[in-house]
């Protein structure tokens, strides 16, 4: 239940099935069906109620930072998806250029019903700016809600595809990190022994540089001066690397924390869950309250009775 929560129209298909519930109580007439179903509706909306208010707080409580300015870590980012071609890729449906989709394709049976045939989701990176700077986006493992959606029909197949457009408004919470530049993870100590073997295959270029006495070998005291001079170099190539511009990305954090990214802006995403929420927790005391009220009903051993 709470992996349907990854879709953007998940609560829909949640709040169908508390009213596919009810009908089968309906049909049953008894009320051990009905305490049955009301408890089956108060957990699922239990359930959704603390994934849906969960992605409400983490949207409320987390600052939209910018990405000029942006620390390490766990960050909330609003900007503009790139319109550069470079990061344009061809929906399944062929339609306006997007930085990402995801289609289904559904097939009509020989009882009129649709199935699901096929699913297919873009993961490639895409970049946004907000003004100050750009950062990639990669959009693997993320929960994503987008407005721009479309439905057409090939024979007796149906595809249902959304869509973030270029130019799109695009909000993200996830995890930011840079890549390269002053954050680069380097290892000195192996640099300076892999520079050493580079060094040793050309052997005579070695001997010529730090052979001292000439006696066709390095002694103890001429390898360390090499071992030296390596590792000025490296220090020299590292700090070169601290001065470069990192590449700035977005993606899923590594402690599996929420990943959301959306067309919606943060006050429309935090108000869209919040109302879900809301909603979810009122059926869930409405199906506690009446699944209470019906096991008062003559008590407990009329179950499996008529209800009235």
């Amino acid at each position: 239940m709470l992996t349907s929560l990854r879709t953007g129209y998940a609560n829909y298909i949640t709040s169908a099935s508390y009213l596919l519930v009810l009908l089968v109580a309906l049909r049953a007439e008894t009320r051990g069906a009905w305490l049955l179903c009301l408890g089956l509706i108060s957990l699922v909306a239990f359930l959704v109620w603390m994934s849906s208010y969960r992605r409400s707080r983490a949207i409320a409580d987390t600052p939209t930072s910018r990405i000029a300015s942006a620390a390490q870590g766990y960050v909330e980012l609003y900007g503009y998806a790139s319109a550069s071609p470079e990061f344009r890729i061809a929906a399944k449906s062929g339609s306006m250029p997007c930085v990402w989709f995801r289609c289904v394709t559904y097939r009509r049976g020989s009882d009129n019903k649709w199935r699901v045939v096929d699913r297919s989701v873009s993961d490639s990176l895409f970049e946004m700016s907000d003004g100050t700077g750009s950062c990639m986006v990669d959009p693997d493992h993320a929960e994503v809600i987008s407005t721009n959606r479309r439905t057409w029909y090939e024979g007796d197949y149906k595809h249902v595809e959304e869509q973030l457009l270029a130019g799109d408004g695009i909000y993200v919470l996830g995890e930011f990190t840079t890549l390269g530049g002053a954050h680069s993870p380097l290892d000195h100590e192996g640099d300076v022994k892999a520079l050493l073997a580079e060094w040793k295959m050309d052997h005579p270029v070695l001997l010529e540089r730090f052979d001292l006495n000439g006696d066709g070998q390095l002694d103890m005291q001429e390898w360390e001066l090499a071992r030296r001079a390596a590792a000025r170099e490296i220090s020299r190539q590292h700090r070169e690397l601290r001065l470069q511009s990192g590449v700035h990305v977005m993606r899923r954090p590594a402690n599996g924390g929420l990943f959301l990214l959306s067309n919606l802006s943060p006050q429309s995403l935090k108000r869209k869950y919040a109302w879900w929420s809301r909603f979810h927790l009122a059926v869930f005391v409405a199906g506690i309250g009446a699944a209470g009220w019906i096991a008062t009903q003559h008590g407990m051993s009329g179950a499996g009775t008529g209800l009235w």
